[in-house]
């Protein structure tokens, strides 16, 4: 249902940098790379594209805002997470259950080098 997922940016190339070293470890690549925007894909329906807002005014994240990426494993969810602040991203939540320790839900949030709040997450099915 949903095709792709937005994230401002005041800085492109600092930003497609990070991006491109965080999304490759779940097997993304630029789809498309514009003078304004860059998406990658890793073969799913939906992208992830980072862009300078069309009417050039300031980027800022949005308050309560945040996309969430699904990977295969709580595991993959400390992977990503760790890799995420390795890049130069902010610590928004260590990853771990969310809602008891016996939750399904595994979840690491984290801001990037613009402010947007992302997570990783693994939801184990029953």
């Amino acid at each position: 249902m949903i095709g792709y997922l937005t994230v401002g940016t005041n800085d492109l190339g600092k930003s497609t940098a990070y991006y491109d070293a965080l999304l490759a470890e779940l097997g993304a690549k630029r789809s498309m790379d514009m003078e304004t925007f860059v998406a990658w894909s890793n073969g799913a329906q939906t992208e992830f594209t980072v862009i300078k807002p069309f009417n050039g005014e300031t980027a800022t994240p949005g308050n309560g805002a945040m996309v969430a990426i699904y990977v295969e494993s709580p595991e993959a969810v400390d992977k990503m997470h760790a890799k995420a602040l390795e890049l130069g991203g902010a610590d928004e939540g260590a990853p771990g259950p969310r809602g008891g320790e016996d939750s399904p839900f595994y979840a690491g949030y984290f801001r990037d080098l613009d402010g947007n709040k992302l997570n990783f997450f693994h939801f184990k099915q029953s």
